[in-house]
């Protein structure tokens, strides 16, 4: 648990290690696998997924440009790490979209 705090730290030095819990318990399963565990910007389909089942169905955004937008603040905010973790993205963009504290 600590690695992703840290991680979700190097970019948001205030961030709240209960929501990072709650997205980690959200992810689950997800988080086993090294693959499933990254997020990457290049790849439209692993986009799309972000954009459908986090920040449509468990962030309740439906507005796709502001959806889009996010996804592409937090793409540009961790373009220099190679290794994007999810935890790490579905954090930013929630608090992109103003939704931490619906989590």
């Amino acid at each position: 648990m600590a690695d992703y705090i840290g991680d979700v730290r190097k970019y948001d030095a205030g961030a709240d290690e209960e929501i990072v819990n709650k997205i980690v318990k959200h992810l689950g399963i997800a988080l086993r696998n090294r693959d499933s565990s990254l997020v990457s910007c290049s790849d439209p389909k692993e986009l799309d997924r972000v954009r459908t089942n986090w920040i449509g169905k468990k962030l309740g955004v439906a507005d796709e440009a502001k959806a889009n937008a996010a996804i592409e603040k937090v793409c540009e905010q961790l373009s220099a790490d190679n290794t994007k973790s999810r935890v790490t993205f579905y954090y930013l963009t929630a608090k992109h979209l103003g939704k931490l504290t619906s989590l």
